[in-house]
């Protein structure tokens, strides 16, 4: 009975001591829950770490309440000829102050509220436009924009309503875009029409009148 008794307390020493030197959280009485691992004085003991996850999130994924564009659809319309649409019908422009080579954007900030560019997830439907020219560009903020022949591809929010090309010769730099990703010179405006203002809710949209704009 003695001997028993010794081993009783061998063993449970031998239990304190394992459970001193075991990371936090290890139940002795269940022995799957973590392994006992022997700390030095050189290296206390520290809570382990939750395992990070080993799926990394997709590149480029937009955020969920970017409006995208989901289709471009190449068309002709009364008196300006070739065009290329979104998929409700609005009319999509090129800036000359982008680059088609290599493809870049440079319009960004308040052009952009009059501009936006035609964001996309990398998937859009095409319709009468060559797979072949379309292709997308990563914007400062992360974004991706589609482009054709190269071009950055824009909406203008001076067009009130599906099938408006009032952004044709705006500032002398922006151009409805036809489906092979040229410039279309159709119904060239008198003058150089000034751009709308940047949204009211913008800074110094409200009052801005769009006149102090060259973009």
């Amino acid at each position: 009975m003695a001997r028993m008794k010794r081993t009783t307390v061998i063993v449970a020493g031998a239990m304190v001591a394992l459970t001193a030197c075991a990371p936090a959280g290890y139940d002795g009485a269940n022995q799957s829950a973590a392994e006992p691992v022997a700390v030095t004085a050189a290296e206390p003991t520290a809570s382990p770490e939750p395992e990070a996850s080993t799926e990394a999130p997709p590149a480029d994924v937009p955020p969920a309440d970017v409006d995208l564009t989901e289709k471009l659809t190449g068309k002709t319309i009364a008196r300006m000829g070739k065009v290329v649409t979104d998929e409700e019908g609005w009319v999509l422009y090129r800036f000359d102050k982008d680059t088609a080579d290599p493809p870049a954007s440079n319009c960004v900030d308040k052009c952009a509220e009059v501009w936006p560019p035609a964001l996309t997830d990398g998937d859009p439907q095409l319709s009468g436009v060559a797979e072949e020219k379309v292709g997308t560009i990563t914007r400062q903020d992360g974004t991706r924009q589609l482009t054709l022949g190269g071009w950055p591809l824009y909406r203008y929010i001076g067009d009130k309503k599906p099938g408006q090309w009032k952004g044709q010769g705006v500032s002398g730099t922006w151009f409805v875009v036809a489906p092979d990703g040229k410039k279309n010179l159709t119904c060239l405006p008198k003058g150089t029409p000034k751009p709308v203002a940047p949204p009211a809710d913008s800074e110094e949209g409200a009052d801005a009148g769009g006149s102090g704009y060259n973009y």
